[in-house]
């Protein structure tokens, strides 16, 4: 059974920690229900931050992690309230939660799945 780009199901969009197997199963249809699944609703400001991993990950692949990461979304998103503006947009992490909502894969060798997240 294969599921549609905007089902939502663990055999076939998600493995069991949420993130997408196929990176072009990505919608913002499917953005908007996994924001749903954990109590976010998106705003144009997150989409704007989903696309721009979107497009980082299309750039630099898995060569980066996920300290960088973060270092580059502060530096693009954060210019004026630094992290404070990505956590308010992603609480449980803008790294792990971030990603997971753009449909990419955590970076490597991010073994915590709150990287980045003040909890």
């Amino acid at each position: 059974m294969q599921a549609s780009k905007n089902t939502i199901t663990e055999t076939s969009a998600t493995p069991a920690r949420g993130f997408l197997v196929e990176l072009d199963d990505w919608s913002e249809s499917l953005a908007h229900s996994l924001a749903a699944e954990e109590n976010i609703e998106l705003t144009d400001e997150h989409m704007n931050v989903l696309k721009y991993l979107r497009k980082y990950y299309d750039k630099n692949g898995r060569g980066y992690n996920a300290r960088t990461l973060l270092n580059v979304m502060e530096f693009e998103f954060g210019k004026w309230q630094g992290k404070k503006y990505l956590y308010e947009l992603f609480p449980k992490g803008p790294v792990s939660q971030g990603c997971k909502l753009a449909g990419i894969p955590l970076p490597p060798n991010c073994n915590d799945p709150s990287f980045g997240s003040s909890h």
